[in-house]
């Protein structure tokens, strides 16, 4: 069984165009192509806070493992921690970003160690 290319079991059919039309008590009705847009998700910040107690080398490893930072960048990224009293770790969408500040302050408690971390929109 073969149907019409362009048309539906609804009697519609699909013009050149990209317009859906369809037949309405005997009239042709022509339906513009709808365009959908996809909006891109939010962006935070996930922002490291200094303090005098957490280990150099301990902020270093959470940037390796959490952030998968390289080990350059995660030594460039906590010496601006240490000396600037903050610094960026990373931008992701709200639930990453959520999720790694959540994680940083668990691994951070479970090691006995007082380092804090926030996030704030871009």
């Amino acid at each position: 069984m073969s149907r019409a290319r362009g048309s539906n079991s609804a009697g519609a059919r699909w013009s050149g165009t990209g317009n859906r039309e369809r037949l309405v008590d005997g009239q042709v009705v022509v339906e513009p192509k709808t365009k959908t847009k996809t909006k891109r998700p939010s962006l935070y910040r996930v922002i490291l806070l200094n303090d005098d107690y957490t280990p150099m080398e301990f902020v270093v490893e959470l940037l390796r493992t959490v952030f998968h930072k390289p080990q350059a960048e995660a030594t460039r990224i906590m010496l601006h921690v240490h000396q600037n009293g903050s610094g960026i770790a990373g931008i992701y969408p709200y639930e990453i970003a959520e999720t790694k500040v959540r994680t940083v302050e668990q691994l951070a408690r479970k090691a006995q160690h007082p380092l804090k971390c926030a996030m704030e929109p871009e």
